[in-house]
């Protein structure tokens, strides 16, 4: 797996090496790769040296260290929560629209639900529809709790694109949802629109359930529809109000 390392540049080389057996599946998340020891001995080179490329492999996220009695320096398992953070850092940086993040959004969920249709079988259907039973207690109760609410929503929407049995739709949806979301909670915070789109909630996962996709997604539009309208109302109100 392994060649020994010699001249300048010796960190590069073995960071370089280790990463490419990562990169090609010789080194699989969760694995335990050799000891410092064991690595000075592979790549004849110095303890400082493996050290060195071992810091450099950890801040790319591709490695990690453990301790206790199964500890040492593990391929790390990289889940939607590490993927976004730098995510939701670019948008930030970048100032990106809001527009912007709602059209790539409800392209996400129309690709989702089209797939879910297909592919989802009735008990994930039936469990849609307990979650959405679930937000409609959380939302129509005379007390509604926001905290609830964006729990169960963001609930719906895994629980959608796992219909879809593409693990990659899985993981976008969790970094969507960890890093920015949809916007909804603007939708939940008014109570107009709360009840609008959780009755919406209820007509697209009705029409998922019964396979009818020109009417889910007819659903899906509407719900963009109601964000948009409601922002603009809201920086109408805003700018009013100053």
């Amino acid at each position: 797996m392994f060649s020994p390392v010699n001249g300048k540049g010796m960190t590069g080389n073995v960071a370089l090496q280790i990463e490419a057996a990562i990169l090609e599946g010789q080194l699989t998340p969760g694995e335990k790769i050799p000891s410092e020891r064991d690595l000075q001995a592979l790549f004849k080179t110095g303890r400082g040296v493996v050290r060195e490329a071992l810091r450099e492999l950890k801040q790319k996220g591709l490695v990690e260290t453990r301790k206790g009695g199964q500890g040492g320096t593990y391929v790390k398992r990289i889940g939607a929560y590490d993927a976004s953070q730098p995510l939701a850092l670019m948008i930030k940086q970048r100032e990106i629209d809001i527009a912007n993040l709602i059209e790539f959004r409800e392209s996400i969920d129309r690709t989702v639900t089209i797939l879910a249709i297909s592919r989802g079988d009735n008990a994930e259907a039936e469990a849609l529809l307990k979650g959405v039973a679930k937000l409609e207690k959380a939302g129509l109760s005379p007390r509604p709790s926001m905290s609830r609410i964006r729990k169960v929503d963001r609930e719906l929407n895994l629980l959608l694109v796992k219909m879809t049995k593409n693990p990659l739709f899985d993981w976008i949806m969790q970094t969507i949802q960890i890093s920015f979301g949809s916007y909804d909670y603007v939708l939940y915070e008014d109570a107009y629109y709360r009840e609008k789109t959780i009755n919406n909630w209820r007509e697209t996962a009705m029409a998922i359930a019964d396979r009818e996709p020109l009417k889910a997604l007819s659903y899906i539009g509407y719900h963009y529809v109601m964000l948009n309208r409601c922002i603009r109302e809201n920086k109408e109100k805003q700018t009013t109000d100053n």
